[in-house]
């Protein structure tokens, strides 16, 4: 994944404290099917709220900064089902409209926007459509499309409150476009920590105890919520934590800081992998492999991790997993062949293995933590493969824009897109910087466009709703990276 290396140092205002309401690991049934249609083109309830962040400094290029956008939609605060659901493995289109439904809110269609929203690009068509899919369903008779609001929460549900102010330490990048996010749900937070924690220490023993601060910087259980704030239970978020932890796990220990080389990397990622994908051979064979499957951490959390996943998700969603993870470490093996040889790529290059190397096997499991199903046909269109891609690339941008300065003080040599640019296109490391700024910009927008094309093209409940988990895993993966301060600095280049 992107930004391996240490987990970080610990946040204090984010450790994991023991919840009031303990609850079991038990492996995640979806949600229930149910038959609830809302019309398309009104789905999306408001993706983008009005947060109140710092406002960044001015960066010093008119490329790097541009106009704010005139509006931007309201989102609510996702609200909790019970961590206990009936059984329900196979899922239909129809059935995905009712657990779409469960992220409807009744929301304004516009609000101002947020200071730190930035480069909305100066296009009506692309506002218009863009506005169609970022709304949701209004007026009377649309609150009895929540499924959420049918069943008592699990978890406390805080009175409304305005999201509180980041430090002024939490500095976004100067110039970067994103959207801010709420301030996850503490409880949930709070929850998913705790058994992160218990998972990682009782289960799949990932760490030494000399390893435990990194692991609570890391701050998964906080990155996890903002990232699927339609999530309906905290089993659900738990299977994108455990996936989230061990992908983690396998890039330090295999490629990076906790004794990783680039040295026989081919050998044990393939090995890993079967933990996702199973070995099948003979009989003879087969107790040496199972065997494997404990020899180390990662391998052990790989197991872990995607037994959960597939017990929850529908076949094709595991295989889709199972894809993207191939995917991923085919990424880490081009990287690790550069290095080996000291080749610095062509820019184009570079972004080739990032669609790769990226976080893409994240966002792209949004429907199985959601409780439903994108079914495969729509998830195989080749405009949805294009959202998805998009996706992963800009956040992959993101990662390597807040880690700029962590990676030049690591030792060795850590290629990302600012180093990259320096050194092909000649150009000092300030302005390698900016120019890579825009790269990401200029992906996201066309992240953007390209979701609210789909929406357009094909707007069946799944699509809708899996569109608006991609975004919001955007979002989140953003919000993370800027508010982690303890494991991020950004350059000083302005």
């Amino acid at each position: 994944m992107p930004d391996s290396g240490p987990l970080g140092p610990s946040l204090p205002e984010q450790q994991p404290t023991p919840p009031p309401l303990p609850a079991p690991d038990a492996r995640t049934p979806v949600v229930p099917d149910l038959s609830v249609t809302p019309t398309a083109l009104h789905f999306l309830a408001g993706l983008h709220p009005p947060v109140t962040v710092p406002a960044p400094p001015s960066a010093p290029t008119a490329a790097a900064v541009r106009n704010a956008c005139d509006t931007a939609a309201a989102v609510p605060h996702a609200q909790d089902m019970p961590d206990a659901v009936p059984a329900g493995r196979d899922l239909q289109v129809m059935s995905a409209a009712a657990a779409a439904a469960s992220a409807v809110r009744n929301m304004p269609d516009t609000a101002e926007a947020d200071s730190a929203v930035r480069n909305m690009p100066d296009t009506a068509e692309l506002d218009s459509a863009l506005q169609r899919v970022l709304r949701g369903p209004t007026g009377p008779g649309t609150a009895s499309l929540s499924v959420a609001r049918r069943y008592k929460p699990t978890l406390p549900d805080p009175a409304p409150r305005a999201a509180p102010a980041q430090p002024a330490a939490a500095q976004a990048v100067p110039g970067l476009y994103y959207h801010p996010v709420p301030e996850p749900d503490p409880a949930r937070v709070e929850e998913v920590s705790r058994r992160i924690k218990r998972w990682a220490e009782d289960e799949v023993q990932l760490y030494p105890e000399e390893w435990e601060g990194q692991f609570d910087g890391f701050s998964v259980g906080r990155y996890m919520v903002a990232c699927h704030p339609d999530a309906p239970t905290v089993d659900h978020l738990m299977l994108a934590t455990r996936l989230m932890v061990a992908e983690n796990a396998l890039d330090d220990c295999y490629c990076e800081d906790h004794g990783g080389s680039p040295v026989g990397l081919g050998g044990r990622l393939l090995l890993a992998h079967t933990a996702l994908d199973p070995f099948h051979t003979t009989a003879e064979y087969m107790p040496a492999w199972q065997e494997s499957l404990t020899s180390d951490a990662p391998r052990r959390a790989y197991d872990s991790a995607m037994g959960y996943f597939v017990d929850a998700a529908t076949p094709s969603q595991a295989d889709r997993y199972r894809h993207d993870m191939a995917r991923l470490h085919m990424g880490y093996l081009a990287e690790a062949a550069w290095a080996q040889t000291g080749h610095v790529p062509e820019v184009w290059e570079y972004l080739a293995m990032r669609q790769f190397n990226n976080f893409r096997p994240c966002p792209t499991i949004t429907d199985t933590v959601g409780g439903y199903e994108l079914p495969a046909d729509l998830h195989a269109r080749p405009d949805m493969q294009r959202v998805i891609a998009l996706a992963g690339n800009a956040t992959t941008i993101v990662n390597d824009l807040y880690s700029y300065t962590k990676e030049l003080n690591s030792p060795g040599r850590h290629l990302n897109l600012p180093v990259v640019i320096a050194e092909r296109e000649q150009l000092c490391e300030r302005d390698a910087y900016l120019k890579a700024i825009d790269v990401h910009n200029e992906l996201q927008h066309a992240f953007e466009a390209a979701a609210a094309e789909l929406a357009e093209a094909c707007p069946l409940p799944p699509v809708l709703r899996f569109l608006k988990g991609v975004a919001a895993w955007v979002d989140g993966n953003h919000d993370w990276h800027r508010t982690n301060t303890y494991r991020y600095t950004l350059p000083d280049f302005w």
